[in-house]
């Protein structure tokens, strides 16, 4: 069943999203056949009808030597072309006029933290998410599910080198925050209000690099409770903090 032209995702959820924000990206819907049509799949019916794409109505078995684990397809696939990256030079020079904030994933290889880290992103309104060709994981059916559908709605950056990609960030006028558990800042004790900003995360095996931490301007740790937590759970709890002071300080300025 592998293309090399075309990626599967699954699910009704994902697949809705991108039939709502981004239906180019689909070539073709694969419904469950003699599967109970409930108000999502119809959904998903009637977007891919409006936008003249293919339905087949068939066993989707026939797809399970394609995904290394075996998902729940919630009785609906789609064939897709695989997500644009897009490069770190051509991302700056969209830049708005307000503050942007990304993400660095270095060496983040789980497909889950991976979904996971690209939906509270998106849901943050952070501006991108970047990984390095290496030690990273593609995009792949499992982190599209994850994602939920938010991974058409942030720019995905891909670099050859992470550490000439900061090095560039630096030059633009960008703060680099890395995690570090021997850090002497708490998350939370770090003002993220006021600038453009780099969130560094580390794999939870090895961390972040020790080039790459040399690198920071600011490094912080989360509290005791930090080993318990994956790297997805570690970021969404970083990046709630940053625009929870983001938000405050709008707040309060607007109050003036």
């Amino acid at each position: 069943m592998k293309n090399d032209e075309f990626n599967y995702i699954y699910g009704k959820n994902p697949v809705c999203e991108i039939l709502m924000n981004n239906p180019k990206r689909i070539n073709k819907v694969y419904i469950q056949k003699n599967y109970s049509y409930d108000n999502r799949i119809k959904k998903i019916i009637e977007l891919a009808n409006q936008n003249k794409i293919i339905i087949q109505n068939i066993d989707l078995k026939k797809f399970n030597d394609y995904f290394e684990e075996k998902p729940n397809f919630q009785g609906v696939i789609a064939s897709v072309a695989p997500v644009e990256y897009i490069e770190l030079e051509e991302f700056l020079e969209n830049k708005k006029d307000d503050f942007k904030r990304i993400i660095i994933l270095d060496g983040v290889s789980d497909p889950h933290n991976f979904g996971a880290i690209i939906r509270t992103a998106a849901a943050a309104g952070f501006d991108g998410v970047m990984v390095s060709n290496h030690r990273s994981c593609p995009i792949n059916a499992t982190v599209e599910k994850i994602s939920s559908g938010a991974i058409n709605h942030i720019s995905i950056i891909k670099t050859t080198s992470l550490n000439a990609s900061i090095d560039l960030l630096k030059k633009q006028d960008f703060w680099v925050i890395a995690t570090q558990m021997e850090a002497k800042d708490n998350y939370y004790e770090i003002d993220y209000t006021d600038m453009n900003f780099a969130l560094v995360m580390g794999s939870e095996g090895s961390g972040i690099s020790k080039t790459i931490l040399n690198k920071a301007d600011f490094t912080v740790k989360l509290e005791s409770n930090f080993e318990s937590l994956n790297v997805s759970a570690a970021t969404a709890v970083i990046v709630y903090e940053a625009i929870r002071q983001i938000k405050t300080k709008s707040c309060t300025k607007s109050r003036k």
